[in-house]
């Protein structure tokens, strides 16, 4: 009896202990973010106030996700969720529809859409249609792509967070001023890196690089993919070789999950070389936090392009 007694004593100081050890955690909030970029945007203002996951993984063109019963569990428990906006992830209202869960429903206080406010490029001045391939009605949505775009993208953040937990204000805003200081850092280095190279030409493999090409004057001048998510035809690729060759393009730039077999034959036809790049935060090696993909990127811009 006295074994059995001490046995259960046992047991339940080891409950307390996990159970204290836990507590911490679950005061935490609990944010799903639609894609790796938003989850790590969301981090830096969050720091260890919050658990974040996402629901795209970093590889893959976050067009295609499937809305399956996984994403919906992991959604189910949220106490916001991070939205691209401009329909990169529509999916996500499939999964929050499945996730019963009226924190993140549209409308509600833990639904934040990343994109209000900002200058959205590549708005369509005609009629949409599928015939078009995949082109977007609200404009280009790969904003992320651009790290001026980061300060007003955590500011939606940390807004939208604001209206779930009130009581870490002072905290989220503490640690966006933390993390722009180290992005001004930055901005001046990826300034500095491809300040020679104002002006030249590039080629995409999709068109999700505007920004980035933008943000730092770099010219898109064509594209592998005839229509957007549509694989180009044999005319097509021949027309965008010989541009290449009369603009002396030097750079494709290609996404992870593209046809990197078609677009290395392209390169080496017009003489140019591929620079594939990460098209969201940890989608190569190296890459795990938005500071570092996009040192990553420029470094391999400036790369190619010297």
């Amino acid at each position: 009896m006295r074994r059995l007694l001490s046995i259960a004593l046992a047991a339940v100081a080891a409950w307390v202990v996990l159970d204290t050890q836990a507590a911490p955690a679950a005061d935490k909030l609990r944010i799903v973010a639609s894609t790796t970029d938003l989850k790590a945007l969301t981090e830096v203002v969050t720091g260890d106030l919050a658990d974040v996951d996402a629901m795209a993984r970093p590889n893959q063109n976050a067009h295609d996700l499937e809305a399956r019963p996984s994403l919906m569990v992991k959604v189910r428990r949220a106490d916001a969720m991070i939205v691209n906006g401009l329909d990169l992830d529509s999916w996500a209202d499939v999964v929050v529809q499945g996730a019963n869960n009226a924190n993140v429903v549209p409308g509600a206080p833990g639904h934040i859409d990343a994109s209000r406010g900002l200058l959205v490029l590549e708005v369509p001045k005609t009629r949409v249609d599928r015939s078009m391939g995949d082109v977007h009605p609200l404009g280009n949505p790969h904003y992320t792509l651009d790290p001026g775009m980061a300060p007003q993208i955590t500011a939606n953040i940390l807004e939208g967070l604001v209206r779930v937990a009130p009581q870490h204000r002072a905290g989220f805003e503490r640690n966006r001023q933390q993390f722009l200081a180290r992005l001004e850092d930055g901005m001046g280095r990826w300034n500095k890196m491809l300040e020679p190279y104002k002006g030249a030409p590039v080629v995409v493999g999709h068109g999700m690089w505007i920004y980035l090409l933008n943000r730092f004057s770099l010219l898109q001048v064509g594209t592998v993919e005839e229509r957007p998510g549509i694989p180009p035809t044999a005319n097509h690729i021949a027309k965008l070789i010989n541009l290449m060759k009369e603009d002396r393009v030097k750079v494709i730039v290609a996404e992870p999950w593209s046809d990197l077999k078609l677009i290395q034959r392209v390169a080496q036809d017009a003489g140019a070389q591929v620079a594939t790049l990460a098209s969201s935060v940890g989608a190569v090696r190296g890459t795990d936090t938005f500071i570092e993909a996009v040192d990553f990127n420029v470094k391999t811009l400036a790369q190619v392009l010297k």
